[in-house]
């Protein structure tokens, strides 16, 4: 197992969000976290990597209890984060920008060995390295975000609403892509408001309503469901 949640409890100040949620991620596996907006998707994510901190609960990656340790150390140990909210640096490079997230690893990683492993994922990033990352488009800067993730070669990834404001074209390319990232070996916790994609790529689906996960279920069984509509 390489992430497991248990019995979390997350909030902020004195509003209680999460409600006692559990889940799971073996190694190199797809899981999808679905719900309505404001169901609490995005905050336990960001408990899960250390933003906010929990008094109750468990979250074990990789055997070790890491509830409550700051996102950096989490990031040392294979564990990457890519927020809803943007988090490029805007008024540099696309370059400037890897080379930043590539701190995390540290001088021992071959920076222009991992610049290939992204580049050939995000062929665009290449093309543009030297443009300002507040002038490129919704999808490229998306793309921009996911690969600085990716240069740590992280175990687990979590992405938080990755398809938001991105033409379908552009959602269908960023899916092959995240599938191809899978392949690679690294583990996927995706949230997502569209349904219809986060059942397409994933292999397990939880259901989270009003800060609890009320449904674990296969992708298979999720996909003969006639009407979704009703979970939420």
């Amino acid at each position: 197992m390489l992430l497991e949640v248990k019995n979390l409890d997350v909030g902020y100040q004195d509003k209680q969000v999460i409600y006692n949620a559990s889940l799971k991620v073996d190694a190199g596996e797809f899981v999808a976290l679905i719900g309505h907006n404001g169901a609490g998707k995005t905050t336990l994510l960001k408990a899960i990597c250390g933003y906010l901190k929990t008094p109750v609960g468990w979250v074990v990656y990789k055997g070790e209890d890491i509830v409550n340790k700051s996102p950096a150390v989490n990031v040392r140990k294979g564990l990457s984060f890519v927020h809803q909210e943007k988090s490029l640096f805007p008024n540099l490079s696309v370059l400037e920008n890897l080379q930043l997230a590539a701190y995390a690893i540290g001088k021992k990683a071959d920076l222009n060995e991992r610049l290939k492993e992204v580049y050939r994922l995000f062929p665009v990033l290449k093309e543009r390295e030297k443009q300002l990352a507040e002038t490129l488009s919704g999808g490229q800067q998306k793309q921009l975000a996911v690969g600085m993730a990716m240069l740590v070669r992280p175990d687990l990834l979590l992405l938080d609403e990755p398809s938001l404001g991105l033409s379908p074209n552009i959602v269908h390319e960023l899916g092959k892509v995240l599938k191809e990232i899978q392949a690679m070996g690294t583990a996927i916790l995706l949230v997502e408001q569209n349904v219809k994609l986060a059942i397409a790529l994933a292999q397990r689906i939880y259901v989270m309503r009003t800060g609890q996960i009320i449904l674990e279920d296969s992708q298979e069984n999720m996909m003969q469901r006639t009407s979704l509509w009703d979970l939420f």
